[in-house]
Order: C-alpha cells, then sequence, then structure tokens
C-alpha cells in the first residue's frame, strides 16, 4: 500500500468528481449548438458554473479553460493594462505567459513587500501584477488584500495564481482576477477557470465563454469541477491528520535538519518544504519511493529539469540547502497515518546518515 504524499502536484479524483463526470458524459451535446441537447448541454454547463461561482464565494464572471495554465495565459496576455509585473517566485506556467515582465524580488521569508511593490508599480501606467496566494514549493501564503490595495492604488489589476489555494483558503476580496486548477482539489486534469471581476478586464478574442475563449466547452470537467469544489471542507485537512508535524518539526531540528516553515512570513500547512542534512533531494526521492511514498522536490512542472528551484533562489537560501529541500504535501484523502508514515521514514533516513 503507498502513501501519496504529492497533492500540490495533483490531487486524486474525490468520488464526488468522478460521479458528475460520469453523468456529464451522458450529456454529451455540444452545449453551442442550438436544438434541443445543445440546450440541454448549455444548461448543464452555466448550472456547472453557478455552482463553481457559489463554492469558491466569487461574484464576478468565470472563464472555463483545460487549466491553469491557460488561466495564466489568458490573463497575462489579454487584460487591459499596462506593463506586467510577476513576483519572483511565480509558477513556471505564470512566468512563461509573462516572459518579458517585470520580475518582482521577494523577502529572504517568502513574501512580497508591499514597499517594494509600490516603488515598482508606481507612474506604470494601470499595471497587471501577478502574485500567487500559495506558493507550491513551500507553502508561503502572501498578503493578498494588502497587495492589491497598491496595485489597485495605482491604477492596476492583481492577479492572483490560486492554483493552490482554491477550495482550501477563502479567495481575497482584492482579486481582479484568479486562477484556479481543479486537479489540485480532487477535481479532474484539463479543466480549470479564470475567474475574471469584469469582463471588461480582458480583450475578447471571439468563440466560446462569452468570447473570451475559443474552443467547445469541456461539460464533463465542469461538472465535475463543481462536485469538487462543494466536496471541498473547512479546514481542508483536519487539524488531527496533521498533528505528527508538530513533534516532527522539533526532531527535524535536532537533527540538523532545516524546517522551512519557520522561515516563512506566513504559510498553509498543506505544503511543507523540509532539508535532511547530508543528503540530496533526489536521493532521498528515490529512497522515499522505494518505501512506497510519493514526495516531490520542488514544483512537478519543472521537477525534470536540472536547474535549482528559482522559488528558493529567490528567496536567497543557500545553494546546498536548496539541493537538500523536498516538499510534502497533503490532500482531501490524506489520513493521519499517511503523515506518521512519512515522518517516520524521513527520521530513519536522516538518522541513518548521520551514522554513515
Amino acid at each position: 500500500m503507498r502513501t501519496y504524499l504529492d497533492h500540490a502536484a495533483t490531487s486524486p479524483l474525490r468520488p464526488q468528481a468522478a460521479e458528475a463526470l460520469r453523468d456529464g458524459f451522458e450529456i454529451w451535446a455540444n452545449p453551442s449548438s442550438p436544438h434541443a441537447e445543445g440546450r440541454k448541454a448549455r444548461a448543464a454547463l452555466e448550472d456547472a458554473r453557478a455552482r463553481i461561482k457559489s463554492a469558491l464565494g466569487w461574484t464576478g464572471e468565470i472563464i472555463l479553460t483545460s487549466g491553469a495554465s491557460e488561466a495564466a495565459e489568458l490573463a497575462m496576455s489579454r487584460a487591459n493594462g499596462g506593463a506586467r509585473l510577476v513576483s519572483a517566485v511565480e509558477h513556471d506556467a505564470v512566468l512563461k505567459a509573462a516572459p518579458t515582465a517585470e520580475r518582482l524580488p521577494v523577502l529572504p521569508d517568502g513574501m512580497v513587500d508591499a514597499e517594494i511593490l509600490r516603488e515598482a508599480v508606481d507612474g506604470r501606467g494601470a499595471p497587471v501584477v501577478a502574485i500567487q496566494q500559495v506558493n507550491s514549493e513551500t507553502g508561503c501564503q502572501q498578503d493578498i488584500g494588502a497587495l492589491s490595495q497598491v496595485v489597485h492604488d495605482a491604477g492596476g489589476l492583481m492577479v492572483v495564481d490560486c492554483a493552490q489555494s482554491a477550495g482550501k483558503i477563502a479567495l481575497d476580496g482584492g482579486t481582479d482576477m484568479a486562477i484556479v486548477s481543479a486537479h489540485k482539489f480532487g477535481g479532474p486534469i484539463g479543466i480549470g477557470a479564470l475567474l475574471v471581476r469584469d469582463f471588461a478586464m480582458l480583450e475578447p478574442v471571439g468563440g466560446q465563454e462569452r468570447g473570451y475563449r475559443r474552443g467547445t466547452e469541456n461539460l464533463p470537467g465542469a461538472m465535475a469541477m463543481a462536485a469538487a469544489l462543494e466536496a471541498c471542507d473547512i479546514p481542508y485537512v483536519g487539524e488531527d491528520v496533521l498533528e505528527p508535524l508538530e513533534l516532527f518539526r522539533d526532531e527535524v531540528i535536532a537533527l540538523g535538519g532545516v524546517w522551512l516553515s519557520d522561515r516563512l512570513g506566513a504559510s498553509t500547512p498543506y505544503i511543507r518544504a523540509v532539508a535532511m542534512p547530508g543528503m540530496s533531494g533526489s536521493a532521498q526521492l528515490m529512497r522515499f519511493d522505494m518505501a512506497g511514498i510519493a514526495v516531490s522536490q520542488g514544483s512537478a512542472c519543472s521537477s525534470g529539469s536540472l536547474r535549482q528551484s528559482h522559488v528558493l533562489e529567490a528567496m536567497s537560501l543557500e545553494d546546498d540547502l536548496i539541493a537538500r529541500t523536498i516538499r510534502v504535501s497533503f490532500g482531501w484523502n490524506t489520513a493521519r497515518a499517511d503523515v506518521e508514515r512519512f515522518c517516520e521514514v524521513w527520521l530513519e533516513m536522516a538518522r541513518q546518515g548521520k551514522t554513515t
């Protein structure tokens, strides 16, 4: 029996989402077709859209996409505004969607400083600023409320990557556009959304989704995304499930490891980064995998590359520490025994390393 603790990469499909997918495949017509079958599909699509909005507490508009990467591309390439700015710790999908954007530095605690942001947007003429709510590698949680106020004071738009926070943490009211990915909270792969406070913020291109995205809508995916969101609880993972991490943190430090959350300005409990003394992250991953535990070393979208984590580099961490850091992330079906198993294996590996 394997232990899966890489939910920041993707979460298993929730039973409610699987059932909604099956129901959606029965409504096979094109939602844009004018006949009775098409109208039935359209009604189901709009019902799913309304349920997604309600579950997220969003009062604006929703453009359904193929996932977070497309949502980021829509936001950064078609937002009506001036200069593009992104934080240095954004996900690769956002960085690639705005390759010429100015990068905002972060403090050693992973946070975007409001004063640095204020200086960067001053006089930039309706800037479009992208800052994530939760970092996928460290769990660092930005103060979106304070940062969005700075952007709005400059007449700009605030784009928030909520791929790691949607369904888990409330969206901030200062958000103008939000990037959402269904498979991060137990929905299916291949469906996501760009939440837009007002369509006037985006340049239309014609086609589906009110003319803001081309392509036949993924009705089964939308229905499954809605069902997955409705199944999300607050807290997303029970406190009793994560309780073993409290003692584990102290043992990590006692063995000479680094509990990266201690260095963050603020963090979510669902993503933890930890460095083991004397063993590279890649070696740890192989050993964990052999022990039947799935964890990761940074973002899944860049884990196949040989380059160091740009997130940890932006936080000015030492190269050796970066190389020894792994990510463990928890999701809707994580059990306390899974957390205990991870802690047990990590400590066993660390102790073996100290005696060899």
